[in-house]
């Protein structure tokens, strides 16, 4: 009897073990259970294929069970999911290890250099195919989400040691040294992933709404919807909208929707800016400036800044700021001047190239007024190049946490600035229909009757839209209090402002309504 139990106890874990990693497709089948009835035990067979065919278990249990299929390997959508994501993800660190090189020579770039183009690359696959004003498909997010976590994890182990107490169990405290993730990254890598999911959140906004709508620029209707602001534009669909307008609550989700983008523009681009200003200016960068802020500028420029009455905008409206390159140019023009001025405060043999007669705080007056030049040329065109000086810090950059803030805040930035330009070209298209139909309407009256009202009714819609328009488009500036007009000079020099505080005083600030956007 005991052997008989023994027999049945190994042939009923062998089907337990058979239940746990058999395939979905055997869950119909019933495992032989053993059963003990007045001291005598044997086994109930079940009525399965493999039962039947096989014959009884003691004649043969090993052809009776099939070989045991492994989680990790049984065919299935799950694991050939994981088993993709884990090859992507050793191809992406590969590449990050090897600096770029495949041939693992060890000429590849830096660590912070290969991790900076990783995430640069990853944005442009991802956000480069939105080209209307609609929500992300869910396989692009999923693969954004999962992609820029995997970068991103690099950061958490970038630590400092901080200060701490520790309570032994006696009561005695000590102070001891323990690691935390470094300041900046702290502060700003979840600041970062919250504007990335606002501006998600802002296309998904737009799911739904049918008011507006493309159509392929090759058609019949894409050739009638063309206008002088996407003739530009030949990559981008043309928008579509009603005979007479968008209504009214979609116009105020469009305006409510340009100013949540404008914020989280703006929070990037002061995060940027930050990050940017911290990193260390290269050598080489410098060798290949000139002595002095006059041979970088130009007589005409370096006039114009340091004359004893300065009025930025004014400035900006002698430029000739007609094309991208030349925006650019005058950007490196003024960047170099300020790295100048700014070493020649720091020079103290006045023997050296680097000195100069000009007095500290004239220096310190020119440095302050090139400085808010950049500002009005970064607010102005948002979507500009990166300079000469900006491409040479991050090229020659070494930290590694510094090179993700600056590439992860540089991309949310264009992205919100994409958003920003489809949302405007959807409101510029809007703006020429209500022309349009009050134009129509005009020309349809000959005279004044008794629709009077209603013209004036549309008027009045029009000019409240001119007004939320205006509104919006509230330019630099109007909000800092300069005018086009010279004004009299202040008696007391005003306190010189750093780049962060400077963006902080311009939350008001609303984009121009006709820059030029690419």
């Amino acid at each position: 009897m005991v052997a008989a139990f023994e027999r049945g106890l190994s042939a009923s874990k062998s089907f337990s073990f058979k239940r746990m990693f058999g395939s979905s497709s055997t869950k119909q089948q019933q495992s032989q259970t053993l059963v003990v009835d007045n001291g005598d035990s044997h086994l109930v067979e079940s009525n399965t294929p493999e039962s039947q065919n096989s014959g009884s278990l003691s004649e043969s249990p090993v052809e009776s069970i099939p070989p045991m299929i492994s989680p990790l390997t049984r065919p299935g959508k799950r694991p050939d999911r994981q088993q993709a994501d884990t090859d992507l993800m050793k191809d992406r660190f590969a590449k990050l290890l090897l600096g770029e090189d495949m041939s693992g020579g060890g000429k590849g770039v830096s660590s912070a250099l290969a991790l900076s183009n990783a995430i640069t690359n990853l944005a442009a696959s991802i956000f480069g195919e939105q080209t209307k004003l609609q929500p992300m498909p869910q396989d692009r997010q999923a693969r954004w989400k999962k992609e820029i976590d995997w970068l991103l994890s690099v950061t958490d182990h970038i630590v400092e040691f901080v200060p701490s107490q520790q309570t032994s169990k006696d009561g005695v405290c000590t102070e001891i040294m323990v690691t935390r993730q470094r300041g900046d990254l702290l502060m700003n890598i979840p600041a970062l992933r919250k504007l990335d999911t606002m501006l998600i959140d802002t296309l998904d906004n737009f799911k739904g709404h049918n008011e507006f709508y493309y159509v392929s620029r090759d058609s019949e209707e894409g050739k009638q919807a063309s206008n002088a602001r996407t003739n530009d534009k030949w990559w981008l669909p043309p928008v579509k909208v009603p005979p007479g307008g968008l209504s009214d609550p979609a116009r105020r989700m469009l305006y409510f929707q340009k100013d949540s983008v404008t914020q989280v523009q703006k929070a990037a681009m002061a995060i940027n800016a930050q990050v940017l200003s911290e990193m260390a200016i290269p050598e080489s960068y410098i060798d290949s400036l000139p002595k002095n802020g006059r041979a970088s500028l130009g007589d005409s420029i370096y006039k114009s800044i340091t004359e004893e009455w300065f009025d930025p905008g004014q400035f900006l409206s002698m430029m000739d700021l007609s094309t991208e390159h030349k925006v650019l140019d005058l950007k490196n023009k003024i960047e170099a001047s300020v790295v100048i001025w700014k070493r020649k405060l720091h020079v103290k043999d006045s023997k050296s190239s680097w000195g100069s007669a000009i007095s500290l705080e004239k220096r310190e007056l020119f440095e302050e007024r090139a400085e808010t030049i950049l500002i009005f040329l970064k607010q102005k065109f948002p979507g500009l190049p990166q300079s000469s000086l900006d491409i040479s810090k991050i090229q020659f950059n070494k930290d590694v946490g510094q090179a993700v803030l600056e590439s992860y805040s540089r991309i949310l930035e264009s992205l919100a600035y994409t958003v920003m330009s489809r949302i405007e070209d959807v409101l510029y298209t809007d703006s020429l229909a209500l022309k349009q139909a009050l134009l129509a309407e005009e020309t349809s009256d000959g005279g004044r009757t008794e629709t009077d009202t209603e013209s004036a009714g549309s008027s009045n819609s029009g000019e409240e839209t001119e007004r939320l328009d205006r509104q919006h488009s509230k330019t630099l500036l109007d909000f800092m209090g300069w005018s086009d007009k010279p004004t009299t000079p202040p008696s007391v020099t005003p306190k010189k402002l750093s780049y962060l505080e400077k963006l902080e005083n311009l939350n008001a600030f609303r984009s121009p309504k006709d820059r030029n956007l690419s």
